[in-house]
């Protein structure tokens, strides 16, 4: 987990968020935090990276759309990455 880009690591919590989100939902909901315009080309090449990992599975919605689910890797990935931040980022913190 620790050698994903930022922006990995984002696709990868926006996935965990929905039950089977398709491509363009993903992008929606990034879009949201990013100021720049996210590419489909940046969007679906590091969505195939992740699943090349078995960190997200990959599915088809229909002949033009595919669908995307976190795997029980990439769970125990994102759950490892929250202890780690933990350990930096006392509770309470965050927002004062």
């Amino acid at each position: 987990m620790f050698d994903l880009t930022a922006f990995q690591r984002d696709l990868l919590y926006t996935v965990s968020s929905f039950a089977e989100p398709h491509g363009m939902k993903i992008k929606r909901s990034l879009q949201n935090h990013y100021e720049e315009e996210i590419s489909n080309a940046r969007l679906y090449n590091n969505l195939g990276e992740l699943a090349e990992r078995g960190l997200v599975r990959k599915g088809k919605l229909n002949d033009r759309a595919n669908t995307y689910q976190i795997t029980r890797q990439g769970l125990r990935e994102l759950r490892r990455r929250r202890q780690w931040e933990n350990e930096y980022v006392p509770e309470g913190l965050v927002g004062t």
